[in-house]
């Protein structure tokens, strides 16, 4: 596991840190009026698989996470054509790519973050998180393939019989979880227990909203000749109550991404699966690992192929 600290850094203070991110506060001390009801978000080069993190990172992970999450949160701004979806960014922090490729940020949001974290952080608003991670499967894998196997069913939803790991579900499913403390499991729930946590009327609003954003960004990543399998959303209320989308969206952590037209063509899982996201990891643990105690760390090899994959998936969504 990697124990890191946070860094030190000048007119922030470190507040929680999380498998991959680290979040801060404007130091007291030195709080300007432009940090006021700000928070920093830092996307560390951590890898995580199984509710552990690993050893070692990948390298510029934070980057290119930070960068695909600002390419994505333009684009539900509106920039696909659809209407603007609410998000946590400061309301200057727009994005740019500089000639290396990294992100850049409108001038008075760069002042506030320091220099040691630029283009893999975020200033944010400050928002009242919700209890639920939004869940979205339009193809069925994963730990929802493993309960359909057994029940036919997702987060007991009812599937049709006779579908296979990889294949398209009839249409995008909610499947949200109770999100864990650091080190624990993140729980799937029924969306009725999602109505217990936060009320009927918030549930709904939720689930719609995450389908929708999943029904966008699926279309996106078509155009570019990929298949956004699933994918994980976190929301929280602005000071006015406006449900928010926040953290990381649509990334190669958060989400699976296949080759389109190797899915067209395989005809077995692994065929089928060529993906875009950290898979290779999950795979190279799945077969070296036997979920006790500590994790091995990663080889040399797994860790550039994952960082490879990475890159690859910025080129092909933002050119």
């Amino acid at each position: 596991m990697t124990d890191a600290a946070p860094l030190d850094l000048a007119g922030w203070r470190h507040v929680y840190s999380g498998k991959v991110r680290d979040l801060y506060e404007p130091d007291s001390d030195a709080a300007s009026a432009a940090a006021a009801d700000r928070m920093l978000v830092v996307a560390s080069d951590r890898v995580s698989a199984f509710d552990h993190v690993l050893s070692p990172g990948i390298p510029d992970k934070g980057v290119l996470l930070t960068t695909l999450s600002l390419w994505w949160f333009d684009q539900l701004a509106g920039a696909d054509g659809g209407r603007s979806i609410p998000n946590h960014l400061a309301a200057a922090h727009v994005l740019t790519l500089g000639a290396d490729g990294r992100a850049n940020t409108a001038d008075d949001v760069v002042s506030l973050i320091p220099a040691a974290v630029t283009g893999r952080s975020m200033v944010v608003k400050n928002l009242d998180m919700q209890p639920i991670e939004c869940v979205v499967r339009g193809y069925l894998t994963g730990s929802g393939w493993a309960e359909y196997r057994e029940s036919r069913t997702v987060c007991g939803i009812a599937l049709p019989d006779g579908l296979t790991d990889g294949d398209r579900l009839p249409e995008p499913i909610f499947t949200p979880a109770y999100k864990a403390p650091m080190g624990e499991h993140d729980e799937n729930i029924s969306f009725e227990q999602t109505v217990e946590l936060v009320g009927a009327e918030r549930a709904a609003e939720l689930r719609d909203l995450s389908l929708e954003i999943y029904t966008r960004a699926a279309r996106t990543a078509e155009a570019h000749g990929l298949i956004l399998a699933d994918t994980k959303f976190e929301f929280g209320l602005d000071a006015e109550g406006v449900l928010t989308l926040a953290d990381e969206v649509l990334t190669s952590d958060s989400s699976r991404y296949w080759d389109a037209e190797a899915w067209a063509a395989g005809t077995t899982p692994a065929e089928r699966m060529a993906s875009f996201d950290k898979q290779i990891v999950r795979n190279w643990l799945a077969e070296n690992w036997d979920k006790q105690g500590e994790p091995p760390a990663l080889p040399a090899e797994i860790v550039e192929r994952t960082a490879d994959r990475y890159r690859e998936l910025l080129g092909l969504l933002t050119g």
